[in-house]
This record gives C-alpha cells, sequence and structure tokens, in this order.
C-alpha cells in the first residue's frame, strides 16, 4: 500500500492540500460565524460560545495544519507529546485571540487577528528549528510567520465587523494566513531527524481521518450553532412581541378559552396588580356584571365594559376580544382601553355646557331649562313661582377703570353672598357679563318676593367691600310671579326684566317687582337709549351757562356749563332723566367730551378771562384716558387751563379712591381747579376733603333752601362755611331763589353764589356783555339782575 501512495503521490499531496485548504477555509468561517454569535449574547452565553469556537475552530485549524503538512512529506516525524501539545497551543491561542477580538477597541481586534495567525503551530514546529538547514530556512519561517501575523490582523479586522460581506472577506483573508504559514514551513523536514523514541505521523490514512473529524466537528458545531440561533430568533421576536405590548397604553392580554395566558403591563397596572398574577385566571374574573357575555356577543367590535381591580375598584373602559392563532391553536386576543379620562373630559365638557366657568353657576342654556321645568311642575301643581333678574351697577365702568381681574373678583364675591342669601331650593345663575337670575320656587306673594329680594341686597354690607379691598358693587334687581305675571317661562323673563329695567331707569341699587305698565316704561327707556346715541350726532345737544358772583361785590366771576337735549318728538328731556341711561351704557364718555370741548372753545373766544366750570360724570373720572383727553382739550382750543374748573361728586370718589385720586393729581398738574360739587348730599367725608386736592366747595341747594327760616340749616350751613374758611377752600352756594338767602350769604361771609335769584341758565350769547365787558360793567349788570 505504501508502494502505491508513493507512486500517486502527485495526485495525493493535491488531494490533501485540497483536503487542507477546505478544513482552513470551514474552520475559520465557523470560528469567525461563532464569533458574531457570541457577540449576540452575554454572561455565560458568551463564554460558552466563545470556549466552543476556541475548541472546534481550534481543533479544525490544527487539522489543516496536520493536512497540509502530510502532503508536504509523506512522513512527519513528530512525538505524540508535541502533538497533544500544538493541539492545544491551537486551541489556546484561538481562544485568546477571540477574546481580544470581542474588544470594541481597533488595535486589540487586530492583535487578535495577529495572534490567530502566529498562534495555530503546525505539529512539527516544535522540531523546526532542529530541522533547519540553514539561516535561510530560519529566515523563510520567520517571514511566513510575520506575513501570516500581518493577514491575520487585516483579516480580524474585516472578519469582526457587523456586515456579512466583510464577515466572508475576513474569513478568506485569515486563511490567507494560515497559507503564509504553511509556505514559510514547507519542506523543512525533509532530511532524517533524530526521533530518539518519538512515533512518526504519516498519511498512511491518518490525514482523511484527520480531515473527516474535523469536518464532522465542524458539521455538528454549525448544526448546534443554527439551532441556537433560530432558537435566539424566536426568543428575541418573543421579547419584541412582549415589549411592543407592553409599550402599547392599552392593555392586552392572551387568552386560552376563558383562561389568560398572558398579559401586558398597561393591563396589569390599569387593574393594579402584577401581570403575573393575571395568567391563569378567569377573563370573567376581570369583568363586572356581563362584561364578558357582552365581548362574546360583540364578535371583535368594542363595547363599553366594567374592570374589576386588584383591590376590588371599578375602572370604566372599552374592550374588544378577537379570535388569533398562536403555535398553530386558536387563541383570543382581549385588548382594554382605560376610558376613566375620557368619560371624564365629557363630564368636565358638558358641566361647562350648562355652567358658567367663572363663578361655577348655572349658564343661561340650563337656566333656560330649569325654569321651563319649574314653570311646568308648577303649572301641574298649581304652586306659585318667582323669578328674580339681577343686573351689577355700573360693572362696565369697573372692568374698565380697575381693570378685568378685579371685576372677576367682585363678581365671584358677590356670587358668594348672594347664595347665602337663598334657600337651599332657590338656584342662582349667571345670564351673562353682570347679569344673573333667581329661580325660587314655591313664592306666590309679593312680601314673600319682596322679603328675598332684601336679603339679597342686604348680603352686599358694604363693611364686606371695605374688607376685600375690591371696588363696591350693588344690584338692581327686577322680579315677576307665575302664573300671576305670565303662563310660560318666556314671558315670566321678559316681564322679570322688564322690572330690572325700571330700577335701572332709577338709578339702580334697589328692587321692583314687575307691574302693568312696566312694558311701556321699557320700550320708552330703550327708545332713549337709542336716541341718546345720535343725539351729538344730530345736533340735538346744547349748552346753557349759570353765572357765579362773588356774593361780596355782587360781580360775575364765572359760569357753571349745563347740558340740555331738545328731542325732535319728546321735546326737552330732563338732565335727570338722560344722564343716568348715559352712565349706564357708557355713552357719557363721548358726551363728556362733546360738552367740554364746545365750553372750552366757546370760553376762549370770551375776551373777559372769567371762569367756567364742567360737570364730570363719576364714568369720566374712573376712566384711565380722561386726564389725557381734558389735556388735548385744553392743548386744541387754547384755553387758559386756571380759567376751566372740573366740578366732581363726592360719590364718585367712594367707588375707587386710588385711582380718583391719580386722576384729579393729573388734572391738578394740568393747572385747572377742582370742585366739590353738591357737598352735603353724599357722605360729606371730611377724610375727602383733606385727602383730595379740592380747590372748592359747592355747597348742595338744598341746604340753602329756606335758610333765613330754617334753623337747623342755618346751623349746617355756618358749619360748612367755617369748615372752608379753616381748610382755605372758598365755598360755592348753589341754589340761591330769594333775597333773603343771598342776604343771610352775605352775612356768613360765603365766598360765591349761583342760582335763579342770580341768573337762569341761558344760551352765552344772552351774557354777551358779561364776556366782552370789564369788571366794572359786570357788577352792574350783576346788580341790576339783581
Amino acid at each position: 500500500m505504501t508502494t502505491s501512495l508513493q507512486s500517486l503521490s502527485g495526485s495525493q499531496e493535491l488531494r490533501l492540500l485540497g483536503l487542507a485548504a477546505l478544513l482552513a477555509l470551514m474552520a475559520t468561517v465557523t470560528t469567525i460565524d461563532l464569533l458574531q454569535h457570541a457577540k449576540g449574547g452575554g454572561g455565560r452565553a458568551r463564554r460558552v460560545w466563545l470556549a466552543t469556537a476556541a475548541a472546534a475552530g481550534g481543533f479544525a485549524l490544527w487539522a489543516a495544519q496536520v493536512v497540509a503538512l502530510l502532503a508536504d512529506d509523506a512522513a512527519v516525524p513528530l512525538g505524540a507529546v508535541p502533538v497533544v501539545l500544538s493541539l492545544a497551543a491551537s486551541v489556546v491561542t484561538l481562544a485568546a485571540a477571540l477574546r481580544l477580538a470581542l474588544d470594541p477597541r481597533p488595535a486589540l481586534r487586530m492583535t487578535g487577528g495577529a495572534l490567530l495567525g502566529l498562534g495555530v503551530l503546525a505539529p512539527h514546529d516544535l522540531d523546526l528549528i532542529g530541522g533547519a538547514t540553514s539561516l535561510g530556512d530560519l529566515a523563510r519561517v520567520g517571514a511566513g510567520a510575520g506575513a501570516a501575523a500581518l493577514i491575520g490582523a487585516l483579516g480580524m479586522r474585516l472578519a469582526a465587523g457587523e456586515a456579512p460581506g466583510r464577515q466572508s472577506a475576513g474569513s478568506l483573508v485569515l486563511v490567507c494566513a494560515g497559507l503564509a504559514r504553511y509556505l514559510g514551513q514547507r519542506n523543512l523536514v525533509h532530511q532524517d531527524l533524530p526521533h530518539q523514541g518519538l512515533a512518526a505521523l504519516s498519511d498512511d490514512g491518518i490525514a482523511p481521518v484527520i480531515g473527516v473529524a474535523s469536518l464532522m466537528l465542524l458539521a455538528v458545531v454549525l448544526a448546534t450553532l443554527a439551532v441556537d440561533r433560530q432558537a435566539r430568533r424566536r426568543r428575541e421576536q418573543q421579547d419584541l412581541a412582549r415589549s411592543l405590548a407592553d409599550a402599547s397604553i392599552e392593555g392586552i392580554a392572551l387568552c386560552d378559552g376563558d383562561r389568560i395566558v398572558t398579559a401586558n403591563t398597561s393591563l396589569a397596572a390599569l387593574l393594579g396588580c402584577p401581570a403575573e398574577r393575571l395568567r391563569g385566571r378567569r377573563l370573567g374574573d376581570l369583568l363586572e356584571g356581563e362584561g364578558q357575555a357582552r365581548l362574546d356577543a360583540a364578535e371583535g367590535r368594542a363595547v363599553a365594559v366594567t374592570l374589576v381591580g386588584g383591590r376590588g375598584e371599578r375602572v370604566a373602559a372599552e374592550a374588544a376580544l378577537r379570535p388569533i392563532t398562536v403555535a398553530g391553536r386558536p387563541h383570543r386576543a382581549l385588548a382594554v382601553r382605560d376610558v376613566t379620562a375620557r368619560l371624564e373630559a365629557e363630564r368636565h365638557i358638558q358641566y361647562l355646557v350648562h355652567h358658567d366657568a367663572l363663578t361655577g353657576l348655572p349658564n343661561r342654556a340650563r337656566f333656560n331649562e330649569r325654569l321651563e321645568g319649574a314653570v311646568a311642575e308648577a303649572a301641574r301643581g298649581a304652586r306659585g313661582l318667582a323669578v328674580l333678574c339681577l343686573d351689577v351697577d355700573c360693572f362696565k365702568e369697573v372692568n374698565d377703570t380697575c381693570g378685568e381681574a378685579a371685576g372677576d373678583a367682585g363678581l365671584r364675591l358677590i356670587v358668594r353672598w348672594v347664595e347665602r342669601a337663598l334657600a337651599e331650593d332657590q338656584v342662582l345663575a349667571r345670564l351673562g357679563a353682570d347679569e344673573f337670575a333667581v329661580l325660587a320656587p314655591g313664592l306666590e306673594r309679593e312680601h314673600e318676593v319682596s322679603g328675598l329680594a332684601e336679603r339679597v341686597l342686604a348680603a352686599l354690607r358694604p363693611e364686606i367691600w371695605r374688607e376685600s379691598g375690591l371696588p363696591a358693587l350693588t344690584l338692581s334687581i327686577g322680579a315677576a310671579l307665575f302664573p300671576r305675571d305670565a303662563q310660560d317661562a318666556a314671558g315670566l323673563m321678559s316681564r322679570a326684566e322688564a322690572a330690572l329695567a325700571a330700577v335701572k331707569a332709577q338709578g339702580g341699587d334697589g328692587f321692583r317687582i314687575f307691574e302693568v305698565g312696566l312694558g311701556a316704561e321699557l320700550r320708552e327707556r330703550r327708545g332713549l337709549e337709542h336716541d341718546l346715541r345720535q343725539a351729538a350726532r344730530r345736533g340735538e345737544f346744547a349748552l346753557v351757562y349759570q353765572p357765579q358772583i362773588d356774593v361780596a361785590s355782587g360781580r360775575v366771576v364765572g359760569f357753571e356749563a349745563l347740558l340740555r337735549w331738545t328731542h325732535p318728538e319728546r321735546g326737552q328731556v330732563p338732565p335727570d332723566r338722560f344722564i343716568p341711561i348715559a352712565e349706564e351704557t357708557g355713552s357719557i364718555l363721548a358726551i363728556g367730551e362733546w360738552v367740554l370741548r364746545q365750553v372750552c372753545r366757546e370760553a376762549a373766544g370770551w375776551e373777559s378771562p372769567l371762569r367756567v366750570a364742567v360737570n364730570v360724570s363719576p364714568v369720566q373720572l374712573h376712566h384711565p384716558d380722561f386726564a389725557q383727553v381734558v389735556q388735548e382739550v385744553l392743548h386744541e382750543t387754547g384755553l387758559d387751563p386756571a380759567r376751566l374748573e372740573l366740578e366732581i361728586t363726592e360719590t364718585a370718589l367712594v367707588r375707587e379712591p386710588a385711582r380718583a385720586l391719580v386722576t384729579l393729581r393729573r388734572l391738578k398738574a394740568l393747572g385747572l381747579r377742582i370742585a366739590m360739587d353738591d357737598f352735603g348730599t353724599g357722605y360729606s367725608s371730611l377724610s375727602n376733603l383733606r385727602v383730595f386736592p379740592f380747590d372748592k366747595i359747592k355747597i348742595d341747594r338744598s341746604l340753602v333752601r329756606a335758610v333765613d327760616e330754617n334753623r337747623e340749616a342755618a346751623a349746617i350751613l355756618r358749619a360748612v362755611l367755617g369748615l372752608g374758611r379753616g381748610l382755605g377752600l372758598p365755598v360755592v352756594a348753589e341754589g340761591v331763589e330769594t333775597l333773603a338767602e343771598l342776604a343771610f350769604l352775605d352775612t356768613e361771609a360765603c365766598q360765591e353764589a349761583q342760582g335763579y335769584l342770580i341768573g337762569k341758565p341761558l344760551p352765552i350769547e344772552a351774557f354777551g356783555e358779561l364776556t366782552r365787558l370789564g369788571p366794572a360793567a359786570q357788577a352792574r349788570g350783576a346788580r341790576d339782575a339783581a
């Protein structure tokens, strides 16, 4: 058999070299595959796969070296101990190289490749030095080893990558490293070596045995790798499915029949128990009532259910149950969505639809619904029913002057105190910005409604506003009774609003029950409101002037400008009729500016520098732009500010004293004069005279009338005059109509006076001589008029 092998040595060498190349390629590919598989694992699994790669790959690479050497020499003189040592060295070196190849640093990965190229020892490497015949042989061995190290480093850099193409290229390069090592060792053992008791390893059937054994080992490893890779892929898919299920905001459970197999974390959190506790439970245990029956009947559609939590709590949800197939067996998937937040949002939206966001009271729509129901119930039971319409007086002006925040706070305070005055079955609702209504079932008589209205008005005591620091607000109330005033809800509201309009027309801060004829009054008032807005544009306003005299000398020192409205159909409309309407509707701002501009323009054309006084509404005073408007008017008309006098009633200071003080100081800075009007009819507070920058006090006509005959009136007038002298403020007496009243004022040293005795309000043309002539002529004219 030896002879036959020798005769076929040429073909035998090629077969063995081919087997060696196949082993090297398969070993390298398997090793790289195992390396990549180990990278995807962790902990103990990674160490096991690295050890498997080192053992299988090291043995196969060692076998490839042996077969290659057997192809080169018919017999490899190598002892048993060196064979075992070279095999062990191959495995250990590959293990170290693979460990370095897993390092994220490229330099260490290339070091592992170089070690792989150097470390797979040929079986005769232990005897190689002795077999070298020259330094050239040693140099060739060294050159082969160096080339193997460089090629191995490059190959490992490629093989450690993630792309499959780089891994394949790296495997081929690593095979080239083994080839370089082989070429460096080839034909160095042709001479007879001293074996000294060591057996010789020949290719007499041993090479195919080693090759087949290595290939079988590699096949087993690859098969194991394929099985593990499939198992790992299955685990990854399961983990991905579980992660996706856990990432879902919906609760999901997999059911085998009516038993839960697994559930995601969302369902566990929704039920308030660990997911492990849900496994094995019946689906019906999680659903209240007939929930499971509804799910079964829905055939995959979402239905409303109530879940029972781990502690017995109830959770509103939507659920659907759909059939699926898992591992070839029919299952059912339960999807659950928590709708608690949605239902709460819907309830909140429904609440907002029927309630006021600021106060929480029922709004107009909700009030109308309740009113309709209350009217129907009262009609069936032959019972009475009252409706009260409430309106906050001057609320728009408070918003304009103090800001919406103060207005909102004032409304909330009104609601709080009004509700305290109501009975349990009486409902307060907010119909608009400053409009409210009270539904009072069971009230049948006027005195019952009057008592309720009085309690509501009394609830807003002055001390409440002082303690809150908010502007004081008052209410106007109009009421109507069912069935006396109307037979339906709309008619009842209309009658209550008519009564409210009547209260507003009288200045507000009161109440009134509907009476026959109020409808006509309401229509009249609305007509006045409409015509008042057009009066200035139509030229229906006119100014008249009433002279003011120095009591001691009798000379005219100035005029008070008064507004008159001549309606084309109604004729002369009294100021006490249209001024409150103008203040309530806000049109007083435009009317007041028109008056101020006209007065200043006319006074600027007088040759005599007489003063002129203009009344200022509280609405004007509290408007933030009022001082700026006055400054612009003075600039446009050219009137000397010292000749302009603004008359402010004391009630205008009470609502917002701080803001009023700021405005008055700005006006004083312009150089004009400020008088307190109607002193003695309002609060008559001495602190107001001290705090606010007044230049004059005007005594109301009620204190001047019959002062020469009424001892109490005389005492009060003397006190006011003394107060003026003490404060250094001149006093003007209004409403002087008799010589006796004027004589009394002269005796008590009152500085100035005006009234019908001195002169009636007339157009300025009637006082042409006074506005053109000097002081002497003015004095004569005043005495002649007297």
